[in-house]
């Protein structure tokens, strides 16, 4: 009598943690393609910007006083600081004249005009590299046909006392 309660306490157990099992397997499953599809978009909206960025040109004027950085503009002309001398006409009687102390510097940065690279340009090892890469990146994300779960027709064993604190082992 004794075994057959056993039995049924257990395989009311068993059937219980086989349908926690198949739940939690779904709802991995479906984090698991929202977690995919995210990635997937963010990984497309950082390669729009780097594209938008390295095909931008901009110009960077400095005006210095000096040695010291008066003003900076970014697609402007960056203000004088009203301290820029006129160059008087030479005169006959002073032949001494004195040097302009604001100077004016423009930094311009082009970005890249040509976003085809043709494959045939590549020398070998850069070929084997690309290819190399695709394959990898393409088959990281590829899902098994069906899924093996190795433990789903396992039996865990019934537990009678609290293993961890019969030998004082905590994971911390």
């Amino acid at each position: 009598m004794l075994k057959i309660v056993n039995n049924i306490i257990y395989n009311s157990f068993k059937n219980y943690f086989n349908i926690l099992l198949i739940e939690y397997k779904i709802k991995f499953i479906t984090l698991q393609n929202l977690m995919k599809q995210s990635f997937k978009k963010i990984g497309a909206i950082l390669m729009a910007f780097v594209v938008l960025f390295s095909t931008m040109s901009f110009t960077i004027s400095e005006h210095y006083c000096g040695d010291h950085l008066v003003a900076s503009s970014l697609f402007s002309k960056a203000e004088s600081c009203g301290m820029k001398m006129e160059n008087p006409s030479p005169n006959k009687d002073c032949g001494i004249q004195k040097d302009n102390c604001c100077k004016d510097v423009i930094k311009q940065i082009k970005g890249q005009n040509d976003l085809k690279i043709d494959f045939q340009t590549l020398n070998f090892e850069q070929q084997v590299f690309v290819t190399s890469f695709l394959y990898t990146s393409i088959n990281l994300f590829e899902g098994f046909a069906e899924n093996n779960i190795p433990f789903n027709y396992y039996s865990p064993p019934l537990v009678y006392k609290d293993i961890n604190v019969l030998y004082r082992v905590f994971r911390i």
